[in-house]
Formats: structure tokens, sequence, C-alpha cells
């Protein structure tokens, strides 16, 4: 039998709550991906070229470090994997995650968060940090009903 993660990082909340209604719907474990340091909103600001959000996104190399409490990813063959969009993309500290474990043959579904931007790059910006894995392509979210969500994670 097929065991699911559902891995988030979340800022605000609202990836957070998607990440809980899709694990839900999947029965699968939660886990949050945390910064060991975490993010003020001087940080997230991307107005600010000098914010740590607008520093890390600039340089493609950057890896914010995490707090480190998932035991083992052998246990999983799908893994959701969720964060905001930003600068069209999967935060740096998504690749830090990746980097983190060996994803080869599990299925990695991204799904995300984010007021209107789209999924833009970032299957190109996750592929190299996940060696080995099935990285499918992944879904925007906005406001969703859960029939939608369902729809959704039935034709991944």
């Amino acid at each position: 039998m097929s065991k699911v993660l559902v891995a988030y990082f979340s800022c605000s909340g609202n990836t957070k709550e998607l990440a809980e209604k899709i694990s839900e719907i999947v029965n699968g474990d939660l886990y949050e991906i945390k910064p060991t340091s975490p993010y003020t909103s001087e940080d997230l600001d991307w107005t600010n070229s000098e914010s740590r959000s607008s520093i890390e996104m600039n340089n493609k190399s950057f890896r914010p470090e995490i707090v480190d409490d998932l035991e083992s990813i052998n246990n999983y063959d799908t893994v959701y994997l969720g964060f905001p969009i930003w600068w069209y993309q999967a935060p740096t500290i998504i690749n830090t995650f990746l980097e983190k474990y060996d994803f080869a043959e599990k299925k990695i579904v991204p799904f995300a968060t984010s007021g209107s931007s789209g999924m833009g790059d970032t299957n190109k910006y996750l592929i190299n940090s996940c060696p080995g894995a099935n990285l499918v392509e992944g879904k925007r979210f906005g406001n969703v009903s859960l029939e939608k969500l369902k729809n959704w994670i039935n034709n991944v």
C-alpha cells in the first residue's frame, strides 16, 4: 500500500490551509517545511530588493536552512509538495527540502498558492534538486472548492 506525504512551506497560512485539505483528501501524513530562521514580514517584502526573500530568489543557489524533523522519506511513494509562488517559482527553501532527501522513484506533485501568479518556471528550478524523481506538472490555487481539489487530485 502506497503512503502519501503532504509537505509544505507556508508563511501566511494559505499554503498550510491548502496542505491540510489535501492531506485529508489523500489520507496523507502532513509535514511542515520550517526554516531555522522564520521569515518576518520585512523578509517577505518583494518590493524591497534588499529583503531576505528577494536576495534568496535572486540567487538560485541559495539554500535556506530548514528544521529537520522528518524521520525518513523512504516510507512514501507520493509526495504532494506545497509552497507559495515567489517570483513565478517555488521559494529556494523547497530546493533545500528536496536536496535533503532521496526522492528517486517517488512521485512529486507540486501545488502552490498565489493571488494571481502561475507556476511559471517552478519545475525547471526544482528538477535538479530531486534526481530520479517523477516530478509532475503542478498546479497553482487561489480559493478552491473541495470538489475541484478532489478532481485535481484524482487526475494527477
